[in-house]
């Protein structure tokens, strides 16, 4: 019979790959090998995601700023443009919170922007 080296370890190794996997159908959940591949490839996607997930909020946050500009008869480039001429620094992530919740605030921008 052959002697068992590691077998601790190596279990700890096996249970916390078969952990980070759980869940998934499959081999993909019940097997090593393909766990790994499961755990590797979920932790790429992962990251890939946390990147994705900035640009949308970005064109969420342009389209909101769109549509309240539209309702003031103005474009969004030139509001843009014309809020850096006015140099008023407010970034599109606070510009989309007040096109959506606070209509005179907004109105007010828009003001400063066409003079």
């Amino acid at each position: 019979m052959t002697k068992v080296k590691h077998a601790a370890s190596s279990l700890r190794r096996r249970k916390k790959v078969l952990k980070a996997v759980k869940g998934q159908r499959g081999a993909r959940s019940k097997l090593l090998r393909t766990a790994k591949e499961a755990a590797r490839k979920s932790l790429i996607f992962s990251y890939i995601g946390r990147k994705e997930k900035k640009r949308n909020f970005r064109s969420l946050w342009i389209s909101r700023i769109t549509a309240a500009c539209r309702g003031q008869d103005i474009s969004y480039s030139k509001f843009i443009a014309g809020l850096k001429k006015a140099r008023i620094n407010l970034n599109r992530k606070i510009l989309a919170d007040i096109a959506a919740n606070d209509n005179r605030g907004f109105k007010v921008l828009v003001k400063k922007v066409k003079t």
